[in-house]
């Protein structure tokens, strides 16, 4: 799953640094159903009063699945987004992803959320071929 990137884009990137701004446009339209599932949980986390908010819903389809996965691989992507959110992210499996307040990085609830046993905890047969 790659990013449609547009001829400006490509230029400014061809031509030396680009605008934070314009790379996220592209990931929100390149990656439609990553960028409003974040978008969802951090509207769920800053309404909420729990530590943090994830989502336990598999994708309706393999496109879906995609754009998660290629959103959460790539660093510039997952900075991106963290930084244009203000949050941190955290991913589990094929479709478990949470946003964390910054802050909370390295916190007791973050850090479980991330450890060893959490990942294993979170695994089933279906997820082993996404």
């Amino acid at each position: 799953m790659s990013l449609d990137v547009s001829p400006r884009l490509l230029a400014e990137a061809e031509s030396g640094d680009v605008r934070e701004e314009d790379f996220v446009e592209t990931v929100r339209t390149s990656l439609p159903y990553a960028y409003h599932l974040i978008a969802r949980l951090v509207g769920e986390l800053r309404s909420g009063t729990a530590e943090f908010a994830d989502n336990q819903t598999p994708p309706p389809s393999e496109k879906e699945r995609g754009q998660l996965l290629r959103a959460l691989s790539s660093d510039a992507i997952r900075g991106s987004l963290e930084r244009h959110f203000g949050v941190a992210l955290a991913f589990q499996n094929c479709h478990r992803v949470a946003v964390f307040p910054p802050e909370a990085q390295g916190g007791e609830t973050h850090t479980r959320f991330t450890s060893l046993r959490a990942q294993i905890l979170n695994q089933s047969p279906e997820f082993r071929d996404c």
